[in-house]
Order: C-alpha cells, then structure tokens, then sequence
C-alpha cells in the first residue's frame, strides 16, 4: 500500500493542494493521520476517483 502527501495527490490529480484540503474536509476524500501527518492511501485515491466516474456516467 502506499500513502501519499497532500502535496504529492494534488500533483497527480494536477489541483492545487487548497482543493485537496477542501475535498478532505468535505469528506470527498479520504485520509488517514499518522501522528501530526495527514496521508491518503492509494486505495482512498482509487475511491475518489471512482466516484467521480460513477457521476459523470449518471
């Protein structure tokens, strides 16, 4: 499994890190802490990008 920085996810997702902090915060996105560090899981990546597909298909 890996865990990327919000840095890290808002490169992929090519967004700014205020939209990955905002789609955290709503709850689109999923994370986990370990200690003081926010991470997101390759699997929570998957997730969210699966439901935006799923969205765009209705």
């Amino acid at each position: 499994m890996q865990a990327y920085t919000v840095e890290q996810v808002a490169e992929m997702l090519s967004v700014g890190r205020d939209k990955v902090y905002f789609l955290l915060r709503t709850g689109q996105l999923k994370s986990i802490k370990i200690g003081k560090l926010r991470r997101i899981t390759d699997q929570q990546l998957t997730d969210f990008v699966s439901s935006l597909e799923a969205t765009d298909e209705v």
